[in-house]
């Protein structure tokens, strides 16, 4: 049975099996509740491990909620070494952070996120990129089946001057927006009436066969069928991948049933959360929102309460973050994550 369905034919996202967690459970939480729920999440048996030497014997200080290892002596809590690290505010706000952007199909803007959990717009902001790193993911094993392939530029607008002597021609290289980028999407079919399974995204400066080429060849295996549409960055592929193409200026869906329709509905959401919720996205970090929009695509299928579950886990055992720890205070990324450039 499609998960998609119940049995009565109501679609599931509207079904009681959608709503396996509230933010009112949430809320409800005692402070050693949700700090036995983070403890759990980190640790999978429950019993805290030294992130500076991995020892597993520990004195406990309850009046501070910590533990001292009796190997190297290092203090430590229960968010010691996660991306959670030196955290300011209760657990509760964290996990209801997580809650909140749970219930999000199409993301959640820093400013909704401060007003709900009624922090400043700074540490909303920090939070709601710390959650976006976490649901980043090191799975290097090739795609298989059938996979499509397609892309989509963002940053690109310039706007027109008012006058029309003024106006310049927006289609030439040399008039267009110097922060225009080129998202790419690789996503794996899943069976019939599944959808896509598996997304990855990647940050280019343009869609081009080189890029495409390099793409295919590092993350989809050749016993694959490739689909793509007519842009010629993929003309490269046929020399050594099995690659089917749709003309999308004569149809949607070719006469053999070509199509890309999974790469479309990632662009869908992702075009939703790019104009009806963040309206801004910088290219420093523009692979993380693009990595946001696959991770919500490919867990469409599941609960709220699995999505909080998996993302609270990876939340526990993700490192201190490089790039947002002190973020206000100057430690700002170097530089935008691109593939292949």
């Amino acid at each position: 049975m499609n998960r998609m369905k119940t049995k009565k034919g109501q679609h599931y996202l509207l079904s009681a099996e959608a709503r396996t967690m509230s933010l009112m459970q949430i809320m409800r939480l005692s402070d050693e509740e949700a700090f036995e729920l983070f403890k759990n999440s980190r640790w999978t048996d429950g019993e805290p491990v030294c992130p500076c030497c991995s020892h597993k014997e520990h004195y406990w200080i309850g009046t501070r909620k910590q533990w001292r290892c009796k190997d190297c002596g290092h203090t430590f809590s229960v968010t010691s070494g996660t991306i959670f690290a030196n955290h300011k505010l209760p657990l509760t706000h964290y996990l209801a952070a997580i809650a909140l952007y749970s219930n999000c199909a199409k993301g959640m803007s820093a400013l909704q996120l401060s007003r709900d959990l009624d922090v400043q717009y700074k540490t909303a902001f920090v939070l709601a990129h710390k959650l976006r790193e976490s649901m980043l993911d090191d799975d290097d094993s090739l795609m298989t089946g059938e996979v499509e392939m397609d892309a989509a530029y963002v940053n690109k607008h310039v706007r027109p001057k008012n006058d029309i002597k003024d106006r310049i021609d927006r289609r030439l290289k040399r008039n267009q927006n110097p922060k225009k980028r080129a998202v790419m999407v690789i996503r794996q079919r899943g069976e019939a009436g599944e959808g896509a399974v598996k997304t990855r995204t990647f940050l280019t400066r343009s869609e081009n066969q080189q890029t495409a080429f390099h793409l295919a060849i590092d993350n989809i295996d050749r016993s694959a069928v490739i689909f793509a549409d007519e842009h010629s960055s993929y003309d490269v592929l046929h020399a050594s991948l099995l690659t089917q193409r749709v003309v999308h200026a004569r149809h949607y869906v070719g006469p053999n049933g070509e199509n890309t329709n999974q790469a479309e509905s990632f662009f869908s959401r992702f075009r939703r959360m790019q104009y009806g919720q963040t309206h801004q996205m910088d290219n420093k970090y523009m692979d993380r929102y693009a990595n946001e929009a696959a991770y919500r695509e490919d867990t469409r299928r599941r609960s709220n309460g699995e999505i909080f579950e998996d993302i609270l886990t990876r939340c526990a055992k993700s490192p201190v973050s490089r790039d947002f720890c002190g973020y206000w205070q100057g430690n700002n990324k170097a530089g935008e994550s691109l593939a292949y450039c």
